[in-house]
């Protein structure tokens, strides 16, 4: 089933881990297998994992090769195999044989465009330390759940609890 929380939007200089583990611990039953955390003072971002593809190597939250992006991500890519083909094709390099892995590095190579061609159901949270810059979205049918909510200048993001 797997899960992912967060928030966004601090000023850089608060340490939120304590608060982002506690968040991932209340969705522990839908990640038993594995739990994995960012922080980075603008944001964190909490991660449970039930594994079922690369059940060794897919931990997240998941980082490109230069760090530019962290990426959780729930639900399962249909179609990955032929992305990850392509996106190889196109010079990326795969640390993992997880289809998350793929919406990372499709991000890169085709921006917010990577969900016209990503086949299956998923929510995700695309973090760019950079510059803070945190873009959500789902499967268009809403399959995985994927709530939010805004409260000042941050953004609090969270799976349905059951």
């Amino acid at each position: 089933m797997c899960g992912f929380v967060g928030f966004a939007g601090e000023d850089g200089t608060l340490d939120h881990g304590a608060t982002v583990r506690a968040m991932a611990d209340t969705i522990a039953h839908r990640g038993p297998d594995d739990a994995g955390y960012f922080t980075d003072g603008r944001a964190a971002l909490g991660f449970r994992r039930l594994a079922i593809i690369d059940l060794e190597g897919a931990r997240q939250p998941l980082r490109n090769e230069d760090d530019s992006l962290v990426l959780v991500f729930n639900g399962e890519i249909y179609n990955y195999r032929e992305l990850r083909s392509a996106l190889i094709r196109a010079g990326h390099r795969f640390s993992t044989d997880g289809d998350g892995e793929v919406v990372l590095h499709g991000f890169e190579q085709w921006g917010p465009a990577v969900l016209d061609r990503l086949r299956g159901m998923f929510a995700l949270a695309l973090y760019r330390p950079a510059d803070g810059e945190l873009f959500l979205a789902r499967d268009a049918f809403g399959i995985k759940p994927l709530y939010y909510a805004e409260i000042g200048r941050r953004m609090i993001v969270c799976p349905m609890l059951v």
